[in-house]
Protein backbone atom coordinates (compact mmCIF):
# COMPACT_ATOMS: atom_id res chain seq x y z
CA UNK A 1 0.00 0.00 0.00
CA UNK A 2 2.89 2.46 1.10
CA UNK A 3 4.35 1.23 -2.30
CA UNK A 4 1.55 2.33 -4.27
CA UNK A 5 0.85 5.34 -2.89
CA UNK A 6 4.63 6.39 -2.96
CA UNK A 7 3.90 6.02 -7.14
CA UNK A 8 0.82 8.39 -6.87
CA UNK A 9 2.75 11.22 -5.00
CA UNK A 10 5.83 10.75 -8.12
CA UNK A 11 3.26 10.78 -10.96
CA UNK A 12 0.95 13.70 -9.17
CA UNK A 13 4.38 15.84 -8.59
CA UNK A 14 5.33 14.89 -12.30
CA UNK A 15 2.27 16.48 -13.68
CA UNK A 16 2.41 19.77 -11.54
CA UNK A 17 5.74 20.55 -13.22
CA UNK A 18 4.97 20.08 -16.20
CA UNK A 19 1.55 21.96 -15.97
CA UNK A 20 4.11 24.51 -14.19
CA UNK A 21 6.19 24.46 -17.77
CA UNK A 22 3.01 25.29 -19.68
CA UNK A 23 2.09 28.17 -17.70
CA UNK A 24 5.53 29.53 -17.37
CA UNK A 25 5.96 29.78 -21.44
CA UNK A 26 2.76 29.53 -23.32
CA UNK A 27 3.35 32.12 -25.89
CA UNK A 28 6.07 30.17 -27.53
CA UNK A 29 3.94 26.97 -27.95
CA UNK A 30 0.82 28.09 -28.59
CA UNK A 31 0.93 31.57 -29.84
CA UNK A 32 2.51 31.36 -33.34
CA UNK A 33 1.06 34.73 -34.47
CA UNK A 34 2.87 36.75 -31.66
CA UNK A 35 6.21 35.28 -32.83
CA UNK A 36 5.20 36.98 -36.81
CA UNK A 37 3.99 40.02 -35.49
CA UNK A 38 7.33 40.63 -33.40
CA UNK A 39 8.79 44.04 -33.58
CA UNK A 40 12.05 43.09 -34.67
CA UNK A 41 10.93 41.27 -38.21
CA UNK A 42 11.73 43.46 -41.08
CA UNK A 43 11.25 42.72 -44.43
CA UNK A 44 14.63 43.20 -46.28
CA UNK A 45 13.90 46.27 -48.21
CA UNK A 46 10.84 47.49 -46.71
CA UNK A 47 11.57 50.43 -46.84
CA UNK A 48 10.56 51.17 -50.61
CA UNK A 49 7.63 51.49 -51.88
CA UNK A 50 5.92 51.35 -55.20
CA UNK A 51 5.27 55.04 -57.29
CA UNK A 52 5.17 56.40 -60.65
CA UNK A 53 7.83 58.62 -62.64
CA UNK A 54 6.97 60.45 -65.73
CA UNK A 55 9.24 63.84 -67.06
CA UNK A 56 9.03 67.16 -68.03
CA UNK A 57 10.94 69.93 -69.62
CA UNK A 58 14.25 69.57 -71.75
CA UNK A 59 15.21 65.99 -71.94
CA UNK A 60 18.58 66.63 -70.68
CA UNK A 61 17.45 70.03 -68.66
CA UNK A 62 15.78 71.02 -65.09
CA UNK A 63 12.14 70.59 -65.40
CA UNK A 64 10.84 74.22 -64.67
CA UNK A 65 12.32 77.23 -63.45
CA UNK A 66 9.22 78.52 -62.79
CA UNK A 67 8.45 75.42 -60.08
CA UNK A 68 5.57 76.24 -57.66
CA UNK A 69 7.89 75.84 -54.96
CA UNK A 70 9.65 79.65 -55.75
CA UNK A 71 13.37 78.28 -55.82
CA UNK A 72 13.42 80.13 -59.79
CA UNK A 73 16.68 79.11 -61.12
CA UNK A 74 18.18 77.94 -58.43
CA UNK A 75 17.18 74.39 -59.58
CA UNK A 76 19.17 74.02 -62.20
CA UNK A 77 22.31 74.83 -59.97
CA UNK A 78 24.23 73.50 -57.38
CA UNK A 79 23.59 72.01 -54.96
CA UNK A 80 20.05 70.65 -56.83
CA UNK A 81 21.73 70.21 -60.02
CA UNK A 82 18.87 69.74 -61.44
CA UNK A 83 18.13 66.72 -59.86
CA UNK A 84 14.44 67.41 -58.68
CA UNK A 85 10.85 66.50 -59.08
CA UNK A 86 7.36 67.92 -59.34
CA UNK A 87 4.93 66.12 -57.01
CA UNK A 88 1.51 64.71 -57.05
CA UNK A 89 -0.29 66.29 -54.45
CA UNK A 90 0.23 63.73 -52.43
CA UNK A 91 4.20 64.64 -52.26
CA UNK A 92 3.82 68.43 -53.13
CA UNK A 93 1.37 68.47 -49.51
CA UNK A 94 -0.07 72.20 -50.74
CA UNK A 95 3.30 73.27 -50.50
CA UNK A 96 4.73 71.74 -47.20
CA UNK A 97 6.58 68.91 -49.24
CA UNK A 98 8.86 71.39 -50.95
CA UNK A 99 12.50 70.89 -50.16
CA UNK A 100 11.53 66.95 -49.23
CA UNK A 101 14.27 64.84 -50.41
CA UNK A 102 13.89 60.98 -52.10
CA UNK A 103 15.15 58.61 -53.45
CA UNK A 104 13.67 56.84 -56.66
CA UNK A 105 15.22 54.21 -58.97
CA UNK A 106 13.67 51.52 -61.42
CA UNK A 107 13.96 47.65 -62.38
CA UNK A 108 10.94 47.42 -64.79
CA UNK A 109 12.92 48.59 -67.91
CA UNK A 110 15.92 47.15 -69.94
CA UNK A 111 17.48 50.22 -69.54
CA UNK A 112 16.89 51.27 -65.83
CA UNK A 113 19.95 50.54 -63.80
CA UNK A 114 18.37 49.97 -60.46
CA UNK A 115 20.47 52.04 -58.43
CA UNK A 116 18.90 55.29 -56.46
CA UNK A 117 19.15 58.86 -57.62
CA UNK A 118 18.24 61.47 -54.88
CA UNK A 119 15.81 64.20 -55.97
CA UNK A 120 14.39 66.95 -54.07
CA UNK A 121 10.83 68.09 -54.74
CA UNK A 122 10.85 71.74 -55.97
CA UNK A 123 7.07 72.01 -57.93
CA UNK A 124 3.69 70.80 -58.03
CA UNK A 125 2.11 68.29 -60.17
CA UNK A 126 -1.42 68.99 -59.99
CA UNK A 127 -2.74 66.63 -62.52
CA UNK A 128 -0.63 63.90 -61.51
CA UNK A 129 -2.76 60.99 -60.51
CA UNK A 130 -5.01 61.22 -57.09
CA UNK A 131 -4.62 62.46 -53.83
CA UNK A 132 -3.40 59.19 -52.64
CA UNK A 133 -0.91 58.30 -55.24
CA UNK A 134 2.55 58.84 -55.21
CA UNK A 135 3.90 60.17 -58.84
CA UNK A 136 6.80 62.25 -59.59
CA UNK A 137 7.00 63.74 -62.44
CA UNK A 138 10.92 64.04 -63.01
CA UNK A 139 12.75 66.76 -64.19
CA UNK A 140 14.18 65.30 -67.82
CA UNK A 141 18.00 64.54 -65.80
CA UNK A 142 16.83 63.45 -63.10
CA UNK A 143 14.67 60.88 -65.54
CA UNK A 144 17.28 59.79 -67.39
CA UNK A 145 19.90 59.01 -64.10
CA UNK A 146 17.78 56.55 -63.12
CA UNK A 147 18.94 54.72 -66.81
CA UNK A 148 22.01 52.48 -67.76
CA UNK A 149 24.98 54.71 -68.80
CA UNK A 150 24.40 55.57 -72.07
CA UNK A 151 20.60 54.53 -71.97
CA UNK A 152 19.17 57.49 -70.51
CA UNK A 153 17.54 58.01 -74.23
CA UNK A 154 15.74 54.90 -74.15
CA UNK A 155 14.34 55.23 -70.92
CA UNK A 156 12.56 58.93 -71.39
CA UNK A 157 11.07 57.89 -74.71
CA UNK A 158 9.22 55.00 -72.46
CA UNK A 159 7.44 58.47 -70.79
CA UNK A 160 5.87 56.62 -67.81
CA UNK A 161 6.93 53.83 -65.74
CA UNK A 162 6.75 52.07 -62.38
CA UNK A 163 9.28 52.85 -59.73
CA UNK A 164 10.44 52.34 -56.52
CA UNK A 165 10.52 55.38 -53.70
CA UNK A 166 11.68 56.21 -50.49
CA UNK A 167 11.65 59.26 -48.32
CA UNK A 168 15.56 59.96 -47.20
CA UNK A 169 17.11 63.19 -45.41
CA UNK A 170 18.71 66.13 -47.15
CA UNK A 171 21.98 66.72 -47.16
CA UNK A 172 23.48 70.18 -48.47
CA UNK A 173 27.11 69.37 -47.33
CA UNK A 174 29.08 72.65 -46.60
CA UNK A 175 26.15 74.54 -47.37
CA UNK A 176 23.83 76.48 -44.24
CA UNK A 177 20.24 77.58 -44.86
CA UNK A 178 19.48 80.34 -47.28
CA UNK A 179 16.79 83.05 -47.22
CA UNK A 180 16.03 85.04 -50.16
CA UNK A 181 13.92 87.59 -49.64
CA UNK A 182 11.18 88.23 -51.91
CA UNK A 183 10.77 90.95 -54.20
CA UNK A 184 7.30 91.91 -52.74
CA UNK A 185 8.52 92.83 -49.40
CA UNK A 186 8.80 96.33 -47.76
CA UNK A 187 8.70 98.12 -44.55
CA UNK A 188 5.87 96.27 -42.70
CA UNK A 189 5.40 93.36 -45.37
CA UNK A 190 8.55 90.78 -45.22
CA UNK A 191 8.42 87.42 -47.11
CA UNK A 192 10.94 84.94 -48.03
CA UNK A 193 12.21 81.56 -49.92
CA UNK A 194 13.76 79.32 -47.16
CA UNK A 195 16.44 76.90 -49.05
CA UNK A 196 19.01 73.66 -48.62
CA UNK A 197 17.25 72.70 -45.03
CA UNK A 198 19.35 69.85 -44.14
CA UNK A 199 17.21 66.60 -42.43
CA UNK A 200 13.46 66.63 -43.33
CA UNK A 201 13.94 69.37 -45.99
CA UNK A 202 10.96 70.77 -45.32
CA UNK A 203 8.62 72.91 -42.57
CA UNK A 204 5.93 73.17 -40.71
CA UNK A 205 6.83 76.44 -39.06
CA UNK A 206 8.50 79.61 -39.47
CA UNK A 207 8.52 82.36 -36.50
CA UNK A 208 10.40 86.26 -36.83
CA UNK A 209 11.56 87.97 -34.10
CA UNK A 210 12.44 91.27 -34.65
CA UNK A 211 16.29 93.64 -33.35
CA UNK A 212 18.62 92.59 -31.12
CA UNK A 213 16.30 93.70 -27.62
CA UNK A 214 12.53 92.24 -28.88
CA UNK A 215 11.95 88.60 -27.20
CA UNK A 216 8.83 87.88 -28.89
CA UNK A 217 8.98 85.44 -31.93
CA UNK A 218 6.02 86.48 -34.70
CA UNK A 219 4.30 83.34 -36.94
CA UNK A 220 4.84 83.88 -40.34
CA UNK A 221 2.58 82.13 -42.52
CA UNK A 222 3.10 79.83 -45.78
CA UNK A 223 2.46 82.39 -48.67
CA UNK A 224 2.98 80.04 -51.35
CA UNK A 225 5.22 76.75 -51.83
CA UNK A 226 8.74 77.49 -49.62
CA UNK A 227 7.77 81.11 -49.16
CA UNK A 228 6.99 82.63 -45.90
CA UNK A 229 5.61 86.03 -44.93
CA UNK A 230 4.73 87.95 -42.19
CA UNK A 231 2.16 90.88 -42.81
CA UNK A 232 2.43 93.07 -39.56
CA UNK A 233 1.36 96.08 -40.88
CA UNK A 234 3.75 98.05 -38.86
CA UNK A 235 6.81 99.02 -39.50
CA UNK A 236 9.76 96.07 -39.04
CA UNK A 237 12.78 96.80 -37.14
CA UNK A 238 15.76 94.86 -38.38
CA UNK A 239 17.89 92.85 -38.06
CA UNK A 240 15.97 89.80 -37.81
CA UNK A 241 16.36 86.72 -36.51
CA UNK A 242 14.60 83.31 -37.71
CA UNK A 243 13.57 80.08 -35.96
CA UNK A 244 12.59 77.33 -38.70
CA UNK A 245 10.87 73.80 -37.29
CA UNK A 246 10.80 70.80 -39.28
CA UNK A 247 7.73 69.24 -40.03
CA UNK A 248 8.55 65.68 -39.90
CA UNK A 249 10.90 65.10 -36.59
CA UNK A 250 9.78 68.41 -34.99
CA UNK A 251 13.17 69.88 -35.00
CA UNK A 252 13.70 73.67 -34.51
CA UNK A 253 16.77 75.84 -35.12
CA UNK A 254 17.53 79.55 -34.80
CA UNK A 255 19.10 81.73 -37.17
CA UNK A 256 20.59 85.01 -35.31
CA UNK A 257 20.09 88.16 -36.97
CA UNK A 258 20.95 86.37 -40.65
CA UNK A 259 18.58 89.21 -42.06
CA UNK A 260 20.52 92.46 -41.64
CA UNK A 261 20.24 96.21 -41.20
CA UNK A 262 19.11 97.45 -44.24
CA UNK A 263 18.24 94.43 -46.14
CA UNK A 264 17.08 94.59 -49.74
CA UNK A 265 14.31 92.89 -51.74
CA UNK A 266 15.46 90.01 -53.94
CA UNK A 267 18.90 89.78 -52.11
CA UNK A 268 20.01 86.23 -50.51
CA UNK A 269 20.96 86.23 -47.24
CA UNK A 270 23.08 82.97 -45.81
CA UNK A 271 22.87 82.26 -42.15
CA UNK A 272 25.62 79.75 -40.25
CA UNK A 273 23.27 77.34 -39.47
CA UNK A 274 21.88 73.80 -40.76
CA UNK A 275 19.84 71.00 -39.00
CA UNK A 276 21.84 68.21 -37.62
CA UNK A 277 21.73 64.79 -40.15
Amino acid sequence: MALVLQRALSQLLILVVLLSVFQVIPSFCFNPKKLLNASYYVPSGSDWSPAVATWYGPANGDGSEGGACGYGNAVGQAPFSSLISAGSPLIYDSGKGCGSCYEVKCTGNSACSGSPVKVVITDECDGCGSDAQYHFDLSGSAFGAMAVSGLDENLRNAGKINIQHRRVECNYPGRSIAFHVDSGSNEEYFATLVEYEDGDGDLAKVELKEALDSESWDSMQQSWGAVWKLDKGTQLKAPFSIRLTTLESGKTIVANNVIPEGWSPGQTYRSIVNFET
